[in-house]
């Protein structure tokens, strides 16, 4: 399986009369993403399915992401990538859509960098640092909560920008 995992972009500020789950892009953020989206297009992503988690900021980076890609109708939500959420929980989710050779993962951090640290290391603490909207490609075997994946690469949102 090719694992890749994005995370979010650029998010309003959170605020105390704000849930966290409902931040959303801001402006600048949602133009960054577009670009970026036209990079992953450039490098030929192609994805089986798209999982974002339920946050708001989430969904709108996925949305974005699939939309450059023409692949909106690959789009769903993971309740597992919430921000709030264990990697083990995930694992456990992602074991279900066995079908899918090639699975885009929008969500958080640190939630993200503890899913790649334990699929490459087997342990949660973070082993790599994700900026907003930057991508990461890793190769798994058989999925499991331990060491099971290969780190191909880490994309910085500048470096994506540039392929588009």
């Amino acid at each position: 399986m090719e694992l890749y995992l994005l995370r979010h972009a650029i998010a309003e500020e959170q605020s105390a009369s704000q849930p966290d789950s409902e931040r959303r892009l801001t402006r600048e953020g949602a133009r960054k993403m577009r670009r970026i989206a036209k990079g992953m297009k450039a490098l030929g992503l192609k994805f089986d399915l798209i999982l974002t988690s339920p946050f708001i900021r989430a969904k709108q980076t996925g949305e974005i992401a699939a939309s450059a890609l023409k692949l909106e109708k690959r789009l769903a939500v993971e309740l597992t990538l919430a921000g709030d959420r264990k990697p083990r929980e995930f694992i456990a989710a992602l074991k279900k859509h066995t079908s899918a050779e090639r699975v885009l993962l929008v969500g958080h951090e640190p939630h993200l960098s503890q899913l790649i640290s334990v699929l490459i290391s087997g342990s949660e603490r973070p082993a790599v640092a994700m900026k907003k909207a930057s991508l990461c490609k890793l190769t798994v075997g058989e999925l499991k909560y331990d060491r099971c994946a290969v780190l191909d690469w880490l994309l910085e949102p500048n470096q994506l920008a540039q392929l588009g």
